[in-house]
């Protein structure tokens, strides 16, 4: 039942709210870096555990293991990459979008942000990252989306990040009911003051790349499918490389695990779930 409050009410209900968003970003004993040099660093050859193309309309999933980077590249050209996850050990928790966006009272995800699971612990430290352009609010494309972006395409070479991850999913004994909401990589979805999403395509660089450092074993999918809001009327999405890179262990001071209390607090839910 929808209970009216007055506005009044509602006044001292915002002001609790942005108390409560100020002490929580009153801690902050390191400032966040800006975004990544371009371009992506070379990788040592004999940290790469695996490199996989991703061609344009399709997906891909893979085991990650704690402590492994996933780098994200756009080799190819520009593409917007879809992202979800489950803890490999119980799939049942999974990425949360809302309370990684809550929790760190942001909805811009990038360098020395983290990404939550629904059980409050840390899946992926953002290591590095050279866009910052990526959208946890819309998801990823649907076949009614598609439909009525690329009316009259061939309906078989506009595949979408929906089946993608639902035909992802059934592969890993999970079911459509698993599939959490999906992180949009290379997305450079904005809000105006009005409330309204925007496309902002000039926040994207040629080249662009981010580092995903997995904070547990993980299954984790991707599905490379234009974003719903790309205005590109062409469906043409290009390949895009994701490598998975040897673990190594984090500095004691490493930004992502320290930058914010809500990290923090993440970080030892990790630890003690692992006791």
């Amino acid at each position: 039942m929808h209970i009216r409050r007055s506005a009044e009410e509602i006044a001292a209900n915002r002001a609790r709210y942005e108390e409560h968003q100020k002490n929580g970003l009153n801690f902050a004993p390191k400032a966040l870096p800006g975004q990544s040099a371009l371009p992506a660093p070379d990788l040592d050859e004999k940290t790469v555990v695996h490199q996989e193309v991703i061609p344009g309309g399709w997906y891909w999933s893979t085991r990650v293991k704690a402590l492994e980077t996933l780098r994200v590249h756009l080799t190819h050209g520009f593409s917007t990459v879809s992202l979800i996850a489950w803890n490999a050990a119980d799939p049942v928790e999974r990425l949360n979008l809302p309370d990684t966006v809550k929790m760190q009272w942001t909805t811009g995800l990038g360098k020395g942000r983290v990404i939550f699971s629904d059980m409050g612990k840390v899946m992926f430290s953002i290591t590095e990252d050279s866009s910052g352009a990526h959208d946890c609010l819309m998801g990823g494309s649907t076949a009614a989306s598609n439909a009525r972006k690329y009316a009259g395409s061939n309906s078989a070479a506009t595949r979408n990040s929906r089946d993608n991850f639902v035909l992802m999913a059934t592969k890993a004994g999970l079911s459509k009911r698993d599939i959490p909401a999906a992180l949009a990589l290379f997305a450079p979805v904005r809000v105006d003051a009005e409330g309204r999403f925007q496309w902002r395509r000039e926040l994207l660089n040629d080249g662009d790349y981010v580092d995903l450092r997995a904070e547990m074993d993980m299954i984790v999918g991707f599905s490379n499918c234009p974003h719903p809001l790309d205005p590109n009327t062409s469906y043409a999405p290009h390949p895009v490389t994701i490598t998975r890179i040897a673990a190594s262990e984090p500095a004691t001071d490493d930004l992502c695990r320290t930058a914010t209390a809500e990290a923090v607090r993440g970080f030892e839910n990790n630890a003690f779930a692992a006791l």
